[in-house]
């Protein structure tokens, strides 16, 4: 459950992200694309995501995108 709910998460951060940029493709997000692409995957391609992949995300690149969404909507 647990699992299932974190990606639910990342889907969700994946379609908020490509919502912005069909707004405005200047916003600066490292990775946007990626991060659409890894939402896609989740939805789409199940058999395909390793538990480790997503652990990958949440360790390595969730903190990073938590700062760069942090000083966007400071400013």
């Amino acid at each position: 459950m647990l699992q299932q709910a974190v990606e639910r998460n990342i889907e969700i951060i994946g379609e908020a992200v490509n919502a912005l940029l069909k707004i405005d493709d200047n916003i600066k997000i490292t990775d946007a694309r990626r991060i659409v692409d890894t939402r896609n995957k989740i939805i789409h391609g199940y058999d395909s995501i390793q538990p480790e992949q997503i652990w990958n995300i949440i360790i390595n690149h969730l903190p990073s995108l938590k700062t760069e969404v942090r000083m966007l909507l400071d400013n």
